[in-house]
């Protein structure tokens, strides 16, 4: 495979050395990338002397595609730190690796061509400031959970898998007889942070998102919307009312 690399980085403007770029065309399987394209960004270790024992990144990962004469464009949305006991940041599935293989897609070209990017930028960290990152689009934004005889669950709750989106790992928690407010009545659903994400004191996580009960039918689902923060102290949201019984066991209403 013939590949091209395209990278920067700066500080305040400057341009700074120290970092490469490392591609898994058949995916970092150590970091749950088996089948997709994986891109990360390493620090030269030998950076990390002195004064400069841990540097602050914002990550922009590119893909060309020939096609449409475009980058494809994934960006992380938290600032990584790089230090001795983390020197590499990335993204395990940036695409999947039949979609990035097939020269249909544009993203192989002229043979075996294809062309890769980042972008570091090294943020100037001001006292009392903040970062916020906004994204509204992205790869493979939802998650769907079959859970096989519901009626006979006998546990207070159960987790769904894990799964990622926006660059944070998730799951569903159900509460098949209800919780608080719902307990007798209604199943509560909510959306939790995993458990093996940290988050530091002074980071939130904005989610705006939707959880449904899909109607088997194909009619309406029973869906709620959900805004909330998630930090250290409250990783979970959702409802304790999502849907009643008397609707979940209807059989009529799918």
């Amino acid at each position: 495979m013939d590949i091209s690399i395209k990278r920067s980085s700066s500080m305040e403007g400057k341009a700074i050395k120290g970092w490469t770029l490392v591609v898994y065309p058949n995916g970092n399987k150590k970091d749950s990338g088996s089948g997709y394209l994986s891109l990360y960004v390493a620090i030269d270790n030998s950076t990390l002397v002195g004064a400069q024992q841990e540097v602050l990144a914002d990550l922009r990962f590119y893909v060309f595609n020939n096609n449409e004469r475009k980058y494809f464009t994934i960006q992380d949305t938290t600032v990584r730190r790089f230090n001795v006991f983390k020197t590499m940041w990335g993204f395990s599935q940036v695409l999947p690796v039949d979609t990035f293989k097939n020269p249909k897609n544009g993203y192989l070209y002229d043979g075996d061509h294809c062309e890769f990017g980042v972008d570091v930028i090294i943020p100037s960290i001001a006292e009392n400031s903040e970062l916020f990152s906004a994204t509204e689009k992205f790869f493979n934004p939802t998650s769907t959970w079959t859970i096989r005889g519901f009626s006979t669950l006998l546990k207070d709750s159960y987790l769904s898998d894990v799964f990622s989106i926006g660059g944070r790992n998730w799951n569903i928690q159900v509460y098949p007889n209800g919780r608080g407010s719902g307990e007798g009545k209604f199943m509560s659903m909510f959306l939790n942070l995993n458990e093996k994400e940290k988050l530091r004191p002074y980071e939130k996580v904005y989610v705006r998102a939707k959880l449904r009960v899909l109607n088997q039918r194909k009619l309406n689902n029973v869906q709620r919307q959900l805004n909330s923060w998630y930090n250290r102290a409250v990783a979970s949201w959702g409802f304790n009312q999502f849907i009643s019984f008397d609707d979940l066991r209807d059989s009529s209403k799918g």
